[in-house]
């Protein structure tokens, strides 16, 4: 399950950089009747170190550390270029709908790329119809290029954020190919439905994703991780497909 919503390091984040703010206001406020002024870069320096220390304090993981120190400072000086203001919210649309919850789930667009697909193409179960799910299939890719190679067998890929899923859904459309996309959490599949699972996730879905799998997968199916371990689970297939590249891996159910 996902944890809950504030929880979540995105919305940590966020809480602390206001918890930040509020203590280098109160300095700001004692330092005038002192006789000090706090320039507005000094002020933002002083919000991104208390919102670091805040954040090591609560053990954010340490690239939160220095994205909440230099973050007022950027903020700052994005402010001196004047742009307008619907610009940055096209800026935060388009974001929103490329990524959508990824602040929560943790899990990027990462795209895999031709050779990962025929590395897994060839690692499909052969000489019988298959389901296949493509776990947070992003563009669509890998989905299309498999249901080319096996039209007899069903391939579908699952997306949770809307722009990733239209332009899938919209390719496949156009080039007549039989697959299939829906819009949706993966968490709510059942994986029982599917003989092969493939998934290019990011460290902190795979537990999340193993307990699933071992708890709803049939014996004799596939899941497929690319680039990603699952901790304390050696896989039964490794393979390269990129040379100097990440692994695909693979276990029997």
């Amino acid at each position: 399950m996902r944890r809950p919503l504030w929880r979540t390091p995105a919305i940590q984040a966020l809480l602390i950089l206001c918890v930040a703010l509020a203590l280098a206001n109160l300095i700001d406020l004692f330092a005038e009747p002192a006789g000090f002024s706090i320039s507005p870069i000094w002020f933002s320096l002083l919000h991104g170190l208390f919102a670091a220390v805040i954040a090591r304090a609560c053990r954010l993981a340490v690239w939160w550390l220095y994205i909440l120190f230099f973050f007022p400072v950027a903020a700052l000086l994005v402010s001196a270029l004047h742009l307008p203001p619907w610009l940055f919210l096209a800026v935060f649309l388009f974001l929103l709908v490329l990524f959508w919850s990824t602040f929560r789930s943790q899990v990027p667009f990462y795209p895999s790329g031709l050779p990962v697909w025929r590395a897994v193409e060839e690692l499909l179960p052969k000489h019988r119809v298959i389901r296949f799910m493509d776990i947070g299939s992003g563009l669509g890719g890998a989905v299309l290029h498999l249901a080319r190679q096996r039209p007899e067998s069903e391939f579908i890929g699952i997306e949770i954020a809307p722009l990733p899923w239209l332009v899938s859904r919209l390719r496949a459309s156009l080039s007549g190919n039989r697959c299939s996309f829906v819009r949706g959490d993966y968490l709510l599949l059942d994986f029982a439905d599917y003989d092969v699972v493939f998934a290019y996730l990011s460290p902190a879905a795979m537990q999340t994703l193993w307990s699933k799998a071992k708890a709803e997968m049939r014996p004799g199916s596939l899941l497929f991780s690319y680039e990603f371990e699952i901790p304390g689970h050696a896989p039964d297939i490794v393979i390269q497909p990129k040379e100097h590249g990440p692994i695909l891996h693979g276990w029997h159910m």
